[in-house]
């Protein structure tokens, strides 16, 4: 099986990976929709989707901080095998992006650049008054709202929260990934998180691979279904040598 996914691989001219909590469970960062995650238990009376929800960042900045820093950071966190071999393949040539639900930020990290958070990173953080960024180390070792140095106004995480619509351009930009790859790798997600699993309608190509411990919506469509952890299957895949890529149009 794994043979089958080094051959896609090395046949693909436009290859794209996306990915869910199963590539950062790997690295110590918690599945929050498990049975037991953050999602399945209630903080006061109060489930994990209302404290990050949008309408509750904006009437109770300090509660939703708390909540924020306790338990959806983690800065000790550091890239697993399986975002070191994506950064190895786009660095080939292999790979042309990485779409992500994650918002760790592990795939920025590892060294991949084109990378589509389609639900934000912790790692981005805005001043709501003058836009400027503000580093993370200043958001997590602050105390309350965290304040921008430059004009003193509040910070938000460039998440999305709920009740709201992810990024526009971050969405677009995926979506027109996937319309141009001829192999997609799906991997540590069960597509049942929307909107993003919606831009797998997408994906035209001739070549899906699918790895997941439990069974997903493209199960049935797939190419190659492998039920193993990400980290275990890209381990043993062979990075090709490095291609070079002929200048083609703008959008190349």
């Amino acid at each position: 099986m794994i043979k089958r996914l080094q051959e896609m691989i090395d046949g693909a001219q436009r290859l794209v990976f996306f990915g869910g909590a199963g590539v950062s469970t790997e690295c110590g960062i918690p599945d929050f929709r498990s049975d037991t995650g953050l999602y399945a238990r209630e903080y006061d009376g109060m489930s994990a989707e209302m404290l990050l929800s949008t309408s509750f960042f904006h009437m109770h900045p300090d509660r939703f901080y708390a909540f924020y820093r306790k338990y959806m950071l983690f800065p000790d966190a550091v890239p697993g095998i399986a975002h070191r071999q994506l950064a190895a393949l786009e660095k080939a040539g292999v790979l042309r992006a990485v779409i992500t639900q994650n918002i760790d930020g592990l795939d920025r990290m590892a060294g991949t650049r084109a990378v589509y958070a389609l639900h934000g990173d912790v790692h981005e953080n805005r001043c709501m008054d003058c836009g400027a960024l503000v580093p993370f180390r200043s958001v997590l070792e602050g105390k309350g709202v965290p304040r921008c140095p430059r004009c003193q106004g509040p910070v938000r995480p460039m998440i999305t929260l709920y009740g709201e619509m992810p990024d526009p351009q971050v969405m677009a930009g995926a979506c027109r990934e996937l319309s141009r790859a001829d192999t997609l790798i799906v991997a540590g997600t069960s597509l049942q998180v929307e909107p993003a699993a919606s831009c797998l309608s997408y994906f035209r190509g001739s070549s899906l691979a699918v790895i997941s411990l439990e069974k997903t919506a493209a199960d049935e469509r797939a190419d190659l279904v492998l039920h193993m952890p990400v980290g275990e299957v890209l381990e043993k895949i062979k990075i090709p040598p490095a291609r070079t890529r002929k200048k083609g149009a703008w959008w190349e």
